[in-house]
C-alpha cells in the first residue's frame, strides 16, 4: 500500500511509492520502510523469559470413560483425539474454546491407591456467565465445591472438582453479581 505524501500535516492525495518496481512505473522516489530508534527502546537485561501460548495440563485418572463422561456432559469440553490400547481407550484430549485439556488412564504402575488430584487446582478462565455455567453443572447431576461468588480482585467464580478431585477454578474476570 502506498503511503500519502503530506504537506504541513494536511494529507495531498499525492501516494508515494513503496516499493522500486512501483517507482519505477511512476517515476516518483520510494519510500524507505521507517526503522525503529534503537536509543528510543530499552535493551532487555538478563536472560529472556519464557513466553507461552498456552498451557494443555494432561491428568492421570482411575476411570477414563467416567472422566469423559464428567467433562463432556457436566463441563461441556468437545472430544478430540482419542488414544487406543488393545481395544481400550486409554487417552484423549478434550476441547473447551483454544484450551485443551489431556486424559489417560492411570496403568496402576504407582499402586491402585495412588491419590489423584490432592494439592492440584486449576484455573480455566472464560468470558462465559458464571451463575449460567453453575445451573447448567448442577442441571447435569455433579456438585459444586464452591458456588459462584464475587472475587476480591473483582471477577465471578465457581469451583468443581472432578472424579479424581481435580479442582477446577471456573472464573470470568469481568463479572461481579450484586
Amino acid at each position: 500500500m502506498a503511503k500519502q505524501k503530506t504537506r504541513g500535516g494536511k494529507r495531498t492525495g499525492k501516494k508515494t511509492p513503496r516499493t522500486a518496481a512501483a517507482a519505477r512505473r511512476t517515476g516518483k522516489k520510494t519510500v524507505a520502510p521507517r526503522r525503529p530508534d534503537a536509543s528510543k527502546h530499552k535493551q532487555r537485561q538478563g536472560p529472556e523469559t519464557l513466553r507461552l501460548r498456552g498451557v494443555e495440563p494432561a491428568l492421570t485418572v482411575n476411570d477414563i470413560e467416567r472422566s469423559r463422561r464428567f467433562y463432556t456432559d457436566v463441563l461441556g469440553f468437545v472430544e478430540g483425539e482419542r488414544w487406543m490400547d488393545g481395544g481400550a481407550l486409554h487417552g484423549l484430549t478434550l476441547k473447551a474454546g483454544v484450551c485443551q485439556i489431556g486424559l489417560s488412564q492411570d496403568d496402576w504402575a504407582k499402586g491402585r491407591d495412588r491419590k489423584k488430584g490432592v494439592g492440584m487446582s486449576l484455573w480455566l478462565s472464560t468470558a462465559q456467565d458464571i451463575d449460567a455455567l453453575a445451573a447448567r453443572i448442577k442441571a447435569a447431576g455433579a456438585r459444586l465445591a464452591q458456588e459462584p461468588k464475587n472475587e476480591s480482585w473483582g471477577g465471578r467464580s465457581l469451583s468443581v472438582d472432578d472424579p479424581d478431585s481435580f479442582h477446577l477454578n471456573i472464573y470470568n474476570e469481568g463479572a461481579q453479581s450484586t
